[in-house]
């Protein structure tokens, strides 16, 4: 490709991480960048992420090939009427939110369709903010486009080759279609993991004993109940209709469920195990789905002081990262007595096969 002109509206964790990327794989592209925090702006223009940081959305985004809105979901549409005028026939304009319907609206209502690609990177981490972004954070995480219905064919091409270009995987999508999907895989799961740490909150006991012993696999399923309050509150404003009607079939499934073990069916409650156990089991681990994929193992190891101290000295002098390191004491339905959690597979891998070679046993998830 020849040297281009990309432009950022919001420059946090996403914006900022493919920000980088951009950097790392095309150096000679002329980056500028429009966020409210002067400092995140600061710091891209210090560590020579971008060449240009704006104070306000102006002149400066004329002549940009690519335009990423990367603000909050409400504040990417408010800022479609500040970009209108500033596009030409040849820029690209996209977005990076996790709800498409609402902004594909907006687009239409303002006659920018031409230009319109909506996309949501299906990466993210539990820090936010551009100090926490990295060029690797979408490498091989499916990356949606949802075309609008009159965005030109090339145009279409050449953004989802230049995701490709990017090491993320682009998926093409209806922008309903997008939502319902999300809404199912992604939005649903969020809601049913807070509901379900809620409802252990207010059923457990005076002691607290439900809380004291839902370690291991309870935290596990829970883990996304931690993301945040404020982005999942607006993803169920935006994607409401979504997720009510799948909200309300997801109910009946509980419901049948409540019916099977009412009834002692056991034909059909081995069924809904092992329909469930074949088709999870079934699906790919290739790539990051819109739930951030955890890199972690277990291992037995025997309850002596510096237990834990030698595996992390072990790691550590082989130049491998923890995220975070405990022993599991409900191991219902885990193996292993040590837990340890990563920042990337590869160091994942790099420490299972270590610890194998000091006769650690390990059990990996």
């Amino acid at each position: 490709m020849n040297a281009k002109k990309i432009g950022f509206i919001g420059l946090g964790l996403i914006g900022g991480s493919i920000a980088k990327a951009i950097r790392q794989y095309y150096p000679d592209y002329d980056i500028i960048a429009f966020d409210k925090n002067k400092e995140s702006l600061a710091l891209a223009i210090q560590e020579g992420t971008i060449h240009t940081s704006c104070s306000s959305i102006d002149d400066n985004f004329r002549g940009c090939n690519y335009i990423f809105l990367c603000a909050p979901v409400t504040y990417n549409a408010a800022y479609l009427s500040q970009l209108k005028d500033l596009l030409d026939e040849n820029c690209i304009l996209t977005d990076v939110g996790s709800v498409k319907t609402s902004i594909h609206e907006e687009v239409i209502r303002l006659g920018m369709e031409a230009n319109f690609i909506g996309g949501h990177p299906m990466a993210g981490s539990e820090k936010s903010g551009f100090m926490n972004s990295k060029a690797h954070l979408i490498e091989n995480a499916y990356y949606i486009l949802t075309p609008s219905a009159k965005v030109a064919e090339e145009k279409v091409d050449a953004y989802k080759n230049f995701v490709s270009s990017l090491k993320a995987l682009p998926v093409i999508l209806d922008y309903h279609e997008h939502d319902h999907i999300t809404g199912t895989i992604s939005h649903l799961p969020h809601i049913i993991a807070s509901t379900l740490v809620n409802f252990v909150h207010d059923t457990d006991s005076k002691e607290g004993m439900m809380k004291a012993l839902a370690a291991g696999g309870f935290k596990d399923i829970t883990r996304i109940a931690s993301s945040s309050p404020v982005m999942w509150q607006q993803i169920c404003l935006k994607n409401s209709e979504n997720i009510s009607q799948i909200l309300g079939e997801y109910i009946e499934a509980l419901s049948h469920a409540k019916d099977l073990v009412d009834e002692g069916n056991e034909p059909a409650l081995y069924a809904l195990f092992e329909n469930s156990k074949d088709y999870r089991n079934s699906m790919p681990n290739g790539s990051a789905g819109p739930i951030k994929k955890q890199f972690a193992l277990y291992c037995d190891i025997v309850d002596e002081t510096g237990g834990i101290a030698t595996i992390a000295t072990i790691l550590a002098s082989n130049n491998i990262s923890i995220k975070n390191i405990g022993i599991i004491h409900n191991r219902e339905f885990e193996e292993g007595v040590l837990r340890i959690e990563f920042y990337d597979e590869d160091s994942a891998n790099r420490a299972s096969v270590l610890l194998q070679k000091y006769r650690y046993v390990i059990y990996e998830v």
